[in-house]
């Protein structure tokens, strides 16, 4: 098993090797010219996106400046949003479903280092892999870290760090994150707080 494999099976590996750095350096050659582009380019941003993710469904924007390291460990399903400076360091997989939508700077870490000073220096990491459901909304400043499975319809504060799993039709926030309610019907006719909708057609 060469380092790519070991890499993405989850396993302690060395990113300088195997052909590794050379990746990376080309994902990051692709990622330069994204962020550069004009923003009435859309045509050359949608085919240039596409060609740093490993998959990428319908309707899929992310504002630059965007940067990952490989991209191609990266699945976005339809109508994902990603809002300016975005990170998502997809040494192991990050899979993001339908109608995902981040704020400002959020962050996906699925990369990580051994805690001991002797493991950490022996140049060994790892990365374990990132899960997003469908119809998520991730606040500003949010940290992922990394083997964190974020259900559906989940809503992530702004501000909060990620270390554990949260689930289905939750509203979660704080540091370390934690779940704060669950989402009910009640909450249909609410576009911010206690401030109803003034509008039909919001369903």
């Amino acid at each position: 098993m060469n380092q790519k494999e070991r890499m993405l099976a989850g396993l302690p590996y060395k990113a300088w090797l195997d052909g590794l750095m050379e990746e990376r350096t080309e994902n990051k050659r692709k990622v330069q010219l994204y962020n550069q582009l004009r923003p009435d380019e859309r045509t050359r941003q949608e085919e240039l996106i596409r060609s740093i993710l490993g998959k990428a469904g319908k309707g899929v924007h992310i504002e630059p400046p965007f940067f990952c390291d490989y991209g191609l460990n990266i699945e976005a399903g339809d109508n994902f949003y990603a809002n300016f400076n975005c990170t998502i360091l997809d040494v192991g997989k990050v899979k993001i479903g339908n109608n995902v939508m981040f704020a400002p700077n959020v962050s996906l870490y699925t990369a990580g280092h051994p805690i001991h000073p002797d493991s950490r220096n022996s140049g060994y990491e790892y990365g374990i892999a990132i899960t997003i459901g469908d119809n998520v909304w991730i606040g500003g400043n949010v940290v992922v870290t990394p083997g964190v499975t974020i259900g559906s319809n989940a809503v992530i504060g702004a501000g909060s760090v990620v270390t554990k799993d949260i689930p289905d039709n939750v509203i979660a926030a704080g540091n370390p994150c934690r779940v704060i309610r669950e989402i009910t019907e009640d909450d249909r006719k609410y576009y911010f707080k206690d401030r109803e909708f003034d509008v039909e057609d919001y369903m």
